[in-house]
């Protein structure tokens, strides 16, 4: 009964599924290899970013003035300090992105160095928010903090040109929330002031990482934004009203009310506790397309049904043509598909994933088919079997390549494949197949 039963074809498949789910073990390690490298990938971005300038985040200037009140604390009254923030009435960024890539040993990211101008207003009636009745603001101390998300990125600052006075910016340890600012000192009372309103405007030379980002740190905000890149990613609390994308770059303008995002107009330093700037700001991420390791790793989660499909023709080839493979020759060929990914990677980090995949691809269908036209003893099987491995190789090119439709390319390459069984084993006596194979030679 166990010889009759280890003939059959219900122990061949199940051997052959056997055979299948031990070669998930080497997909495995093929994906963490996977992942290791796009790790060393992200740790070069991160040295980049470190030399050259991170991810920017950019506010138009804050008017922080230190404010004295008297509070009675043990029966006794003492004077204490703390800072007042005010924002603009008005800003606008004017960005002009100059992309490239930047590379660290075999890995490169991309960078950019920005020409950033940005003007604005203050109210004059706001500046009497920052005194109370219980509070006195020490305008002789007066400044206007810009923040900045990565201050090593400044290349060049002109003067902040405020009413009819040029102000030269400093290093500052002051922050607006979590953010590092460069200051420049505020004289009092400021002249230039029009119709209640106190214009200003500066010049920054900026490089940074990846992606450039304005704060909307005014009762009105508008941003203009372009640059030669023809993959922007806008992103942010904020999409852009108007937007347009070429090959030959992009521009995008925003425009943001205080009534749309969280941060109030002004604010005691007390009050700034998880203040944080970083979930109100928008701008542009220079996205790249599908790096190496997403598709690779995509192409990955396709692994198992890769295999379960060429061993599906092999086994056709078993059952058609009256041919036995060995379950050692499962295991090679299994190896040789497995062999396919690690190629695949190591290819696509050096030559680009396209050509990289032809080529692995080239070479898995090279082997199978020989291998397979030997262990078959049929040419001509070899070769049928090796176009049929190209054509699964195509199409799982196409599912790695497409975003939106790899679903159903998949679903649907998946059911053609079950039709194809169910229809050319429609006519299999799968309770003769085990006498047939008692029948056969011994290979």
């Amino acid at each position: 009964m166990s010889l009759a039963f280890s003939q059959s074809a219900t122990a061949k498949i199940l051997g052959i599924a056997a055979l299948a789910l031990l070669l998930l073990i080497p997909l495995a390690q093929v994906e963490q290899l996977v992942s290791e490298r796009n790790a060393r990938a992200n740790d070069a971005a991160i040295q980049i970013a470190q030399r050259w300038g991170a991810a920017q985040q950019v506010g138009g200037p804050v008017l922080t003035v230190p404010v004295r009140r008297t509070v009675m604390r043990d029966d006794r009254a003492i004077t204490v300090e703390e800072t007042g923030y005010l924002l603009p009435d008005r800003v606008s960024f004017h960005a002009r992105l100059a992309p490239e890539l930047r590379s660290y040993g075999m890995y490169s990211s991309v960078v950019y160095l920005t020409q950033l101008r940005v003007e604005g207003r203050f109210d004059e009636a706001d500046f009497a928010l920052l005194g109370t009745s219980d509070g006195t603001p020490q305008w002789e101390r007066a400044r206007l903090l810009v923040p900045i998300n990565d201050v090593h990125g400044i290349r060049s600052a002109s003067p902040l040109k405020i009413g009819t006075r040029d102000l030269a910016f400093a290093p500052s340890d002051g922050k607006v929330g979590e953010l590092a600012t460069i200051a420049a000192p505020l004289a009092w009372p400021p002249a230039g002031v029009v119709d209640g309103k106190l214009p200003f405007s500066f010049e920054l030379s900026v490089a940074g990482s990846e992606r450039l980002a304005m704060l909307p740190l005014a009762r009105t905000t508008e941003a203009h934004v372009e640059g030669a890149w023809p993959d922007p990613g806008f992103d942010g609390a904020f999409l852009p009203a108007a937007r347009q994308v070429d090959a030959s770059g992009f521009s995008a303008d925003w425009q943001v009310l205080d009534l749309n995002r969280s941060i109030a107009q002004h604010w005691r330093q007390s009050e700034s506790s998880g203040l944080a700037m970083s979930v109100s700001d928008f701008g542009v991420s220079l996205t790249r397309p599908a790096s190496p390791y997403q598709r690779n790793t995509r192409a990955g989660k396709y692994g198992m049904l890769f295999i379960a499909m060429v061993f599906a023709a092999f086994f056709l080839f078993e059952v058609l043509r009256g041919l036995r493979v060995h379950p050692v020759q499962y295991l090679l060929i299994g190896a040789a598909l497995c062999t396919f990914y690690v190629m695949l990677l190591a290819l696509s980090e050096q030559i680009g994933f396209a050509i990289a995949y032809a080529a692995a691809a080239l070479a898995s269908v090279m082997l199978i088919g020989i291998y397979a036209s030997a262990i078959l003893r049929q040419r001509r099987a070899g070769l049928g079997l090796g176009a049929l491995i190209a054509f699964v190789y195509a199409l799982l090119y196409g599912l790695v390549s497409s975003e939106d439709y790899a679903l159903l390319m998949g679903a649907t390459a998946l059911l053609a494949a079950v039709a194809a069984l169910m229809v050319l084993t429609r006519k299999v006596d799968w309770y003769a197949m085990g006498n047939r194979n008692e029948a056969l030679p011994p290979r």
